[in-house]
C-alpha cells in the first residue's frame, strides 16, 4: 500500500510540472511537436505528461529576439533546444502583425520545415515581409 501512495504523490507532484506553459504567448508549440510520447490516449495522458516532464523530451523555445535590420525589415530570431534523444522534425510558421495587431497579408507566412538534432540547441532567422510589420505570431505543428 505504501508504494502505490508513494507513486501516486510523484505523479502528483509531477503533473503541475508537466503542464508548464510557453512564457511567450506569440509562440504555439503543438503538443505533438513538443513529444513523440503516448499523449494522444486521454486515459495515459496525465502521466505520459509527468513522465515527459520528468525525461525532458521534445524541444522547447529558449528565446526570442526581434529586431530591425539595416533595411527597416524587422527580423525575428529564434534558439531553442531539443531536449529529446532523438531528432525532432516540425514545421514553423510565422505571420507578421501591423502596429493594430492585424495580420498583414503575405505569401511569405507559409509552413516551414525544420529539423532539431537530440539534446542539441537549434536556431533560425525569419525575416518580415514589410516594413509595417512590428510584431508576430508562430505557430508549430509535426
Amino acid at each position: 500500500m505504501k508504494t502505490i501512495t508513494n507513486i501516486l504523490l510523484f505523479v502528483i507532484v509531477l503533473i503541475p510540472a508537466a503542464c508548464h506553459e510557453q512564457t511567450d504567448s506569440r509562440m504555439h508549440l503543438r503538443t505533438e511537436v513538443k513529444s513523440d510520447s503516448l499523449t494522444d490516449n486521454i486515459v495515459i495522458r496525465p502521466v505520459a505528461f509527468a513522465f515527459s516532464a520528468l525525461i525532458g523530451e521534445g524541444i522547447e523555445v529558449t528565446q526570442a529576439v526581434t529586431r530591425r535590420n539595416k533595411g527597416g525589415i524587422l527580423e525575428l530570431h529564434i534558439n531553442g533546444f531539443n531536449r529529446s534523444q532523438y531528432t525532432k522534425r516540425f514545421q514553423y510558421r510565422v505571420e507578421w502583425l501591423d502596429g493594430d495587431g492585424l495580420l498583414i497579408q503575405t505569401k511569405t507566412s507559409v509552413w516551414m520545415r525544420m529539423s532539431a538534432m537530440g539534446k542539441s540547441p537549434f536556431s533560425f532567422k525569419v525575416v518580415a515581409p514589410k516594413p509595417e510589420a512590428v510584431n508576430f505570431r508562430m505557430d508549430t505543428r509535426k
